[in-house]
């Protein structure tokens, strides 16, 4: 029999998106902000839905694709457990579907019929993937009766633990505390700067590899970018592929630490390499975490700063360090011999209770030292 259409591959989709992903974006756009029967809220959930999964498509190595792509819009689907409902999810598909369909009419593009083919099978797929999701939590929910007062509990005593805790000083003892309590093998935290719009690994197990993870964030960071819990039972695609080396990592979890919408950082969950299952309902509650750290972060950051007696000197070195500068280079800036810069480092850290420089400058933006 003739085939009505010519086929095209996962790979050749993928390409198809990465270059005109600004043109599909504009039409989703207009079509997504002129439809008065979509509440803001739902707008909003959309949104989120379309940006990540273009984001995800135009992030894909053409060279490595894999055309099982079923592993790719499954790992993809269970990163947006904490966003996606089935209004947005029904949403979602109807409007990548207009935006990319007008975009090749207004082409008049040579392969059209078998494009649009290719995304109904993506969509096929995904609609299979989601109710599997839907099942699991179902099953879950059903399973466990009482798994609502079982987190309650928890929270309890993540509440008390933060009553019992002194300060920022404590969030080693925090974390291992967490990682007891919700059943993980390694919790790390990242902090946010944003006066540099950055993130550095402060606490965690292998220290040394949790603090040498710093960088820029773009738009392009799925897990920081978003201020929802994000699962990713393979973070390839998501995660440079050096860090998911360096921890061995699998299957992982991001959780962001908010108060008030101030982002202080983020903690990560994982099982030391092991590939693990999470549920909408496992997200939530790890959501509820971070919040209640956001808060511990925010009560401890409202202490007065006059208890700090900084010099002249050393606020000028406790800048100069947020900036990211060495002791030479300060030296240089401020007429001072490396050995004296040190020196006032060294105050720094014993004032606030740091180990090492990255928590000098952590402990000062929690405090209102830095602005």
């Amino acid at each position: 029999m003739t085939k009505l259409y010519e086929e095209v591959t996962f790979q050749e989709f993928v390409l198809f998106i990465k270059i005109y992903s600004k043109q599909i974006e504009e039409n989703i756009n207009i079509y997504l902000n002129l439809e008065p029967s979509i509440s803001e809220s739902d707008r909003k959930r959309t949104m989120m839905l379309l940006d990540s999964f273009i984001l995800l498509l135009t992030h894909i190595d053409i060279e490595e694709i894999n055309e099982e792509y079923e592993s790719y819009l499954d790992t993809w689907l269970q990163s947006q457990l904490s966003t996606i409902d089935m209004k947005s999810f029904n949403l979602f598909q109807l409007m990548f579907e207009k935006s990319l369909i007008t975009f090749m009419m207004q082409q008049k593009h040579s392969r059209m019929n078998a494009i649009v083919m290719f995304l109904l099978s993506i969509f096929t797929s995904l609609v299979q993937c989601y109710n599997t999701c839907e099942k699991k939590d179902k099953t879950h929910s059903e399973s466990q009766e009482s798994s609502e007062l079982k987190n309650l509990l928890l929270l309890d005593r993540l509440n008390k633990l933060l009553i019992r805790c002194s300060g920022y000083q404590d969030l080693a003892y925090i974390l291992k505390k967490c990682e007891e309590y919700f059943h993980y093998k390694r919790c790390v935290f990242y902090a946010y700067v944003p006066w540099s719009n950055q993130f550095y690994g402060v606490i965690g197990a292998e220290l040394s590899k949790v603090q040498s993870m710093k960088g820029q964030l773009t738009e392009q960071d799925l897990v920081f970018s978003s201020k929802k819990p994000i699962y990713l039972k393979d973070p390839k695609n998501y995660v440079k592929e050096e860090h998911i080396n360096l921890f061995n990592l699998s299957s992982v979890i991001f959780i962001p630490i908010i108060h008030e919408d101030q982002l202080f950082g983020w903690l990560t969950f994982d099982q030391l390499g092991e590939e693990f299952d999470c549920t909408k309902d496992e997200l939530q509650l790890l959501e509820q975490v971070g919040k209640r750290l956001g808060l511990f972060l925010s009560r401890k950051g409202e202490k007065k700063t006059s208890e700090f007696h900084l010099t002249e000197r050393e606020s000028m070195i406790l800048g100069l360090l947020a900036e990211g500068y060495d002791n030479k280079k300060i030296g240089s800036l401020l007429f001072l011999s490396e050995h004296t810069v040190r020196d006032y480092v060294s105050s720094l850290m014993t004032k606030l209770k740091a180990k090492n420089r990255t928590q000098v400058v952590a402990s000062a933006f929690r405090l209102g030292l830095l602005n």
